[in-house]
């Protein structure tokens, strides 16, 4: 969120950063943000203050009398003090203004206020030179969700008929509006409530925007390097000798404060990017860290469009690092700049008419449909070598250092309409927004192959400079957010480049099923038993040749294997005979390929990538679509393919979707939130009364469990419910114990009672205090599995649904699945699947299969529940038994928190 400094109004270009704003009273810091415009360009947006009254005066001279009038309905040339005070003076609750601030100027803004209990008006008003660049929708988008938090559930609004431009804005915004038109004004009213339509139109914006703040870095006509030297071995240098050698097409200039010479390199030289007789579209800077900001200061008065930071320097320093990143972020976004770093190892675009290589590496990949994202610039340069060796074919590279900036997700919003990009690679050491990070990747992952690979997943390890929320959920919660968004995890950059190389040139795998075809039966068993491991079958027999079979021989057996309607793959082992190059049994197998729609992949003479016998050439001798690529071994070739079948079977699920869930009271849960915090303001657990009317609200019933300190009392509360009922202790250090017994079921009568209640005390050594045990009655449930469903509220992933067979063995061995809501029908159902435990709910050993349908709709509602209520921080379905009839929820646990740290993608667009 820009600086971090609340209220901040940003310097002009030629200025000094001022600080020392006095905020005023209840201002909300969390509404600030830095957000994307429709045009790829950058802002700051944030909540007014009485302080800004010039700025509003200077805003409101440069709009159009025209846009005045379909404000106030009237002639208004002037502001009056009275009405700057009005404006400027805000409750932050009631009465709401947000502005929008490119540099030192105001070019926009919105405000509410309330008119009723849960209604407000709403009004907007744009610069005229701004509008068509999407701000009256950001601000419709922030205000509305102040609103809610605000408890407002309804806007209203008077527009003009002929103002047309408002009117879309509210038409266009994905909420049901209702328009009616009285004395020739129209008045439009609508709900405020995110609905899955407005996400969708948001999401389609975001994905657009930054799409297009991305194409502003990687498809410059001209760039500067700022710092550039003719000395070899300096950074500067090395960036600017491989932008000229890569074969940039467009304006390259060099710019050093030191050069009073008219070429470096033989590029155009210039003290200051200031004094370049031209314009600049990206600058890649070079220079000490403590002069960057002023470098910033300098783009932005000559109207760069982004920048790539190669200095060190920031976060990765320590605490004074950390400010001087913060504020490069905030100045290079409040003037309309994105940045890549710092300490970046820089980008690549190989498109036509492009050729950008402002990496500090010089080897410059071929053109190719394989996109790659790396965080590490000390990875970067042998990733890049390591494509260039294997001949895969790059569409363009970012290495973004600290990350500052630009993230991944900004990548795949650009490599999902990139139409140069295939495949995306992703190396990741952080997650800094991780619900975003799945939202965007697995609509990513619907169009095209993710492959991504993420360090540090055993240790949790961040590495140093990049900031980010620490998370404290176990590992395998990566693993299960790469699964629910159909990326394809891999665990060594090796097997990156492995899945990439059978992606970038072979289709889809239709099915599991594999045909071989081999001349070594050594490799053949390496194959089978990979394939065993996974997951992938046999069709029929391998096809297993001779030692020194022909060309001939490999042409029959490849022949057979295309034909068979079984196979859904193909993996061919050749190993040369004595004296003999392969070069034969290569044009068999192309041939044989060649317009099938089945993968093939080959140990082909133990070449690691596409060999020149198998390649099929594309317009520049590089290899195309229908290539057959080659692994070292079979391990290494089926373990591609199993990966590439498995995201086919993602892929081929078109059948997800968020169930509906009709009798959801969210307002009802929204107002119980509300009045627990008014009672406990510090948060609290939730007692047995409270966690049942919660859950209510979310169609969740608990069979009800009543708490007893005596033996007479358990009788009397057993005699009530009409007898078969248990007894269960539910003290933490008790429950699911193997060696104690912690549940006496069956208790028919008095005697039954008293006997149980003898023995469990006398287990427990509680028979003196009886209370330390938390003892409960309740009504027998039909007899079943016992499970654990659970939410929690991470500080990083947002909340995150678990669950699990009840049981201290599967709590030991983390015998868990996770899922981030919301959670499509898949995502329910293989999170039940996917747990190592899974078969005792399917009629393990002759038992009766439960109903599993009956789980997934609890996850369902846990998962609408802990997404709509993020101060619910903590919710466990302790015990819930799932029989053949449906499933019972015993035991419950809830506690409710204020949020200290709102969620990272709320349902307005920001920059984080």
């Amino acid at each position: 969120m820009g600086l971090g400094y609340a209220g901040l109004v940003r310097p002009p270009v030629d200025d000094q950063p001022q600080y020392d704003q006095q905020l005023p009273e209840g201002y909300p810091a969390e509404y600030e943000a830095d957000v994307v415009l429709r045009d790829g360009a950058t802002a700051h947006l944030r909540p007014i203050t009485p302080a800004d009254d010039d700025l509003l005066v200077a805003f409101y001279a440069r709009v159009s009398e025209q846009s005045k009038y379909y404000r106030f309905f009237a002639p208004y040339p002037e502001l009056s003090d009275r009405d700057v005070a009005r404006f400027t003076q805000v409750d932050y609750h009631d009465r709401l203004a947000l502005i929008v601030t490119v540099g030192h100027e105001m070019i926009g803004v919105g405000r509410y206020e309330r008119t009723g209990r849960r209604t407000a008006e709403v009004a907007f008003l744009i610069e005229d030179a701004h509008q068509g660049r999407g701000l009256g929708q950001l601000l419709l988008e922030h205000l509305a969700q102040a609103a809610r938090e605000n408890g407002i559930h309804q806007f209203v609004a008077e527009v003009l008929p002929d103002n047309r431009k408002m009117i879309t804005v509210f038409t266009e915004a994905g909420y049901k509006v209702a328009r009616e038109f009285e004395d020739g004004v129209i008045m439009v009213e609508f709900d405020i409530a995110p609905t899955d339509t407005s996400f969708g139109v948001m999401q389609a914006r975001e994905q657009r925007s930054e799409a297009l703040s991305i194409a502003r870095l990687l498809t410059p006509q001209s760039v500067a390097v700022i710092g550039a030297s003719r000395r070899e071995g300096t950074i500067g240098n090395a960036l600017l000798r491989n932008l000229r050698d890569g074969g940039f097409p467009g304006r390259l200039y060099a710019v050093n404060t030191d050069t009073k010479a008219d070429e470096i390199e033989g590029v155009p030289a210039y003290p200051t990017i200031r004094e370049v007789d031209d314009t600049v579209d990206l600058a890649v800077v070079a220079v000490k860290a403590d002069m960057v900001a002023d470098v910033v200061l300098d783009c932005a008065a000559k109207g760069v469009r982004g920048l790539v930071v190669v200095s060190s320097g920031f976060a990765e320093i320590g605490d004074e690092g950390r400010k001087r990143q913060r504020y490069l972020v905030g100045l290079a976004r409040s003037y309309g700049m994105r940045v890549i770093g710092p300490n970046a190892l820089g980008v690549i675009n190989t498109a036509a008419g492009v050729s950008l290589n402002a990496t500090l590496s010089p080897l410059m990949p071929s053109r190719g449909r394989v996109a790659f994202f790396c965080q590490s610039g000390a990875l970067g340069v042998p990733i890049l070598a390591d494509m260039v060796g294997r001949g895969l074919g790059l569409s363009s590279f970012v290495s973004a250092g600290n990350r500052a900036d630009v993230s991944g997700n900004d990548l795949m919003q650009y490599w999902y309409s990139d139409e140069a990009t295939e495949v995306v690679l992703l190396y990741l050491e952080s997650l800094g927004n991780p619900r975003k990070f799945s939202r965007v990747s697995r609509r990513l992952a619907g169009r095209k192959p993710v492959i991504a690979l993420k360090s540090g997943r055993a240790t949790q390890g961040v590495p140093v400079g990049q900031l980010i929320r620490r998370s404290k959920l176990p590992a395998a919660t990566i693993d299960s957010l790469f699964r629910q968004s159909g990326l394809i995890g891999v665990d060594t950059t090796g097997e990156l480049f492995d899945v990439a190389q059978l992606l970038a040139h072979q289709p889809l795998p239709k099915g599991r099923r594999v045909g071989i075809v081999s001349n070594s039966d050594a490799l053949t068993l390496l194959a089978l038993d990979t394939m065993a491991g996974c997951g992938l079958d046999m069709a029929g027999e391998p096809r297993n040749l001779s030692a020194d079979a022909t060309a001939a021989d490999f042409e029959a057996a490849l022949t057979e294997v295309f034909a068979d309607d079984r196979v859904h793959s193909v993996v061919v082992i050749y190993t040369p005979p004595v004296q003999a190059n392969g070069a034969e049994v290569a044009q068999v197998l192309a041939a044989a390929a060649a317009g099938s729609d089945k993968p093939v992949v080959s140990t082909f003479l133990a070449s690691r990538s596409v060999p020149a016998e198998l390649r099929v050439q594309d317009g520049e001798g590089g290899a195309a679509r229908g290539s057959i690529p080659s692994f070292l071994n079979p391990q290494y070739a089926v373990g591609a393919l199993a990966k590439a079948t498995q995201y086919a079977e993602w892929r081929r699920r078109s059948d997800s979707r968020i169930p509906d869930l009709p009798d959801v009271d969210t307002a009802g849960g929204e107002d119980f939130v509300a009045e627990f915090l008014q009672r406990h303001p510090a948060g609290a657990d939730l007692d047995e009364a409270d966690r049942q009317r919660l859950l209510s609200f979310y169609g969740i019933q608990v069979l009800p469990a009543f708490p007893v300190l005596s033996a007479d009392e358990a009788v009397a509360r057993a005699a009530d419910l009409g007898f078969e009922v248990i007894l269960k202790a539910t003290a933490e250090q008790w429950r699911m114990r193997p060696d104690l017994a912690d549940i006496w079921r069956h208790i028919h009568d008095e005697d039954d009672m008293r006997a149980a209640w003898a023995e469990m005390t006398q287990t427990f050594g509680v028979a003196s205090d009886p209370g330390r045990a938390q003892f409960v009655v309740q009504k027998m449930a039909p007899p079943g599995v016992p499970v654990v469903i659970s939410a929690i509220e991470d500080v990083s992933f947002g909340p995150v649904v678990t669950f699990g067979l009840s049981g201290v063995a599967t709590d030991l061995l983390g015998d868990r699945s996770y899922r981030m809501p919301p959670l499509t029908t898949r995502d329910a159902a293989e999170m039940v699947r996917e747990v190592r435990a899974a078969p005792l709910l399917y009629g393990y050993r002759g038992s009766d299969p439960v109903d599993i349908s009956a789980i997934e709709n609890l996850l369902h509602r846990v998962s609408r529940l802990t997404l709509d209520l993020e101060e619910v921080v903590r919710l466990d379905l302790r015990s819930v038994l799932v029989s053949v009839e449906g499933a019972t929820v015993l035991d419950t646990r809830i506690r409710i928190a204020p949020n200290e740290k709102p969620r990272q993608d709320a349902p307005a667009r920001r920059l984080t």
